[in-house]
């Protein structure tokens, strides 16, 4: 797996689709893709979404890490980085925010490689 983060509007899928080589309208979104399609997709936009979406039905992102590494070990997740802003005042928004953080963490640590894209630039944070 290759987890792409960075700030909102800052070229994450530009970079992700050219380091992956993985044009960006084979990227399933986030948004709006079914919670299954994780499991198949090549890279996933809007990660940060997903997760949101998943949170909002009541389940549980604690066994996202595994699912992802048992199933799709070979994705792309582009997500936007949600800690370095304003901690929101609704507790759903919070629980999401720290949930997304957390799991992240996790990503990371599972991940093949992880990058940081800032202003279109993409920085390896992680390789291993």
């Amino acid at each position: 797996m290759k987890l792409i983060i960075g700030g909102a509007f800052q070229g994450k899928l530009a970079y992700a689709s050219a380091a992956a080589e993985i044009a960006p309208e084979e990227f399933a979104d986030g948004a709006a893709c079914g919670f299954e399609v994780l499991d198949t997709c090549r890279g996933m936009n809007h990660f940060h979404e997903y997760v949101r979406r998943y949170l909002a039905e009541g389940r549980s992102v604690e066994e996202l890490p595994e699912r992802i590494v048992q199933k799709n070990p070979e994705v792309v997740l582009v997500a936007n980085e949600l800690g370095c802003g304003i901690v929101p005042m609704d507790p759903f928004e919070r629980q999401f925010r720290e949930a997304f953080g957390r799991l992240c963490c996790r990503l990371a640590q599972e991940a093949k490689e992880v990058h940081r894209v800032i202003c279109g630039l993409g920085t390896v944070i992680r390789r291993g």
